[in-house]
Protein backbone atom coordinates (compact mmCIF):
# COMPACT_ATOMS: atom_id res chain seq x y z
CA UNK A 1 0.00 0.00 0.00
CA UNK A 2 1.48 3.30 -0.95
CA UNK A 3 2.33 5.96 1.59
CA UNK A 4 -0.36 8.30 0.70
CA UNK A 5 -3.18 5.24 0.79
CA UNK A 6 -1.40 4.49 4.72
CA UNK A 7 -2.16 8.12 5.65
CA UNK A 8 -5.59 8.38 4.40
CA UNK A 9 -5.92 5.46 6.35
CA UNK A 10 -4.69 7.24 9.54
CA UNK A 11 -6.94 9.62 9.01
CA UNK A 12 -9.64 7.99 8.63
CA UNK A 13 -8.89 6.61 11.88
CA UNK A 14 -8.33 9.77 13.45
CA UNK A 15 -11.51 11.11 12.46
CA UNK A 16 -13.07 7.81 13.80
CA UNK A 17 -11.34 8.40 17.44
CA UNK A 18 -12.39 12.26 17.32
CA UNK A 19 -15.91 11.35 16.90
CA UNK A 20 -15.96 8.55 19.37
CA UNK A 21 -14.46 11.17 22.13
CA UNK A 22 -17.18 13.56 20.91
CA UNK A 23 -19.76 11.14 21.99
CA UNK A 24 -17.52 9.94 25.18
CA UNK A 25 -17.96 13.98 26.15
CA UNK A 26 -21.53 13.80 25.12
CA UNK A 27 -22.10 10.80 27.87
CA UNK A 28 -20.36 13.05 30.46
CA UNK A 29 -22.58 15.85 29.93
CA UNK A 30 -25.57 13.26 30.76
CA UNK A 31 -23.84 11.59 33.85
CA UNK A 32 -23.02 15.47 35.24
CA UNK A 33 -27.01 15.99 35.35
CA UNK A 34 -27.33 12.58 37.15
CA UNK A 35 -24.43 12.95 39.54
CA UNK A 36 -26.06 16.84 40.60
CA UNK A 37 -29.18 14.74 41.14
CA UNK A 38 -27.93 12.30 42.80
CA UNK A 39 -25.59 14.57 44.68
CA UNK A 40 -22.78 12.69 43.98
CA UNK A 41 -19.55 14.37 43.21
CA UNK A 42 -18.14 14.69 39.53
CA UNK A 43 -14.61 12.90 40.53
CA UNK A 44 -14.53 9.30 41.56
CA UNK A 45 -11.55 7.91 42.73
CA UNK A 46 -12.76 4.33 42.54
CA UNK A 47 -14.19 4.65 39.23
CA UNK A 48 -11.10 6.42 37.66
CA UNK A 49 -8.90 3.30 38.33
CA UNK A 50 -11.67 0.80 37.16
CA UNK A 51 -11.26 2.91 33.82
CA UNK A 52 -7.67 3.16 34.16
CA UNK A 53 -7.12 -0.84 34.89
CA UNK A 54 -9.36 -1.73 32.52
CA UNK A 55 -7.61 0.00 29.59
CA UNK A 56 -4.20 -1.24 30.49
CA UNK A 57 -5.45 -4.82 31.07
CA UNK A 58 -6.94 -4.16 26.85
CA UNK A 59 -4.10 -2.28 26.17
CA UNK A 60 -1.86 -5.63 27.12
CA UNK A 61 -4.44 -7.88 25.72
CA UNK A 62 -4.05 -5.89 22.19
CA UNK A 63 -0.37 -6.16 22.58
CA UNK A 64 0.46 -2.16 22.53
CA UNK A 65 2.27 -0.04 25.09
CA UNK A 66 -0.38 -0.03 28.42
CA UNK A 67 1.48 2.87 29.96
CA UNK A 68 0.85 5.22 26.69
CA UNK A 69 -2.79 3.70 26.46
CA UNK A 70 -3.23 4.64 30.65
CA UNK A 71 -2.07 8.18 29.89
CA UNK A 72 -4.34 8.83 27.04
CA UNK A 73 -7.34 6.93 29.47
CA UNK A 74 -6.33 9.29 32.31
CA UNK A 75 -6.60 12.81 29.58
CA UNK A 76 -10.32 11.41 28.29
CA UNK A 77 -11.58 11.07 32.35
CA UNK A 78 -10.05 14.49 32.91
CA UNK A 79 -11.75 16.01 29.66
CA UNK A 80 -14.82 13.99 30.93
CA UNK A 81 -15.01 15.36 34.79
CA UNK A 82 -14.03 18.88 32.72
CA UNK A 83 -17.15 18.44 31.09
CA UNK A 84 -19.19 17.68 34.40
CA UNK A 85 -18.30 20.81 36.07
CA UNK A 86 -19.00 22.75 33.03
CA UNK A 87 -22.91 21.12 32.93
CA UNK A 88 -23.02 21.57 36.60
CA UNK A 89 -22.10 25.57 36.09
CA UNK A 90 -18.72 25.14 37.97
CA UNK A 91 -16.63 25.83 35.14
CA UNK A 92 -12.64 24.34 35.82
CA UNK A 93 -12.85 23.88 39.46
CA UNK A 94 -11.61 20.63 40.83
Amino acid sequence: MPLDALRSEINRIDEQIIDLIAERQHLAARMAQVKMNEGLPVHDVKRTHEVLDRAFNYAVEKNINPVSVKHIFALLIEMSEEKQRECQGDGNLP
